[in-house]
């Protein structure tokens, strides 16, 4: 998997260093990371079931 340009970002809501990393901007695809482990494994999910995920954890 090339995750060359990807643009990672963690929560508004994480506290300091807990947190996963998410990128969004490559086409087709989110892909989550530890952000404690940034050459660790990477999730990767197509984007309506990254929407389910998010819908599902926020309520």
């Amino acid at each position: 998997m090339d995750l060359t340009g990807a643009r990672w970002h963690k929560s508004t809501r994480s506290d300091t260093g807990t947190c996963i990393e998410v990128a969004e901007n490559l086409p087709g695809r989110v892909h989550v990371r530890d952000s404690k482990d940034e050459t660790g494994p990477v999730l990767t999910f197509g984007p309506s079931a990254w929407r389910s995920f998010v819908a599902s954890v926020t309520r």
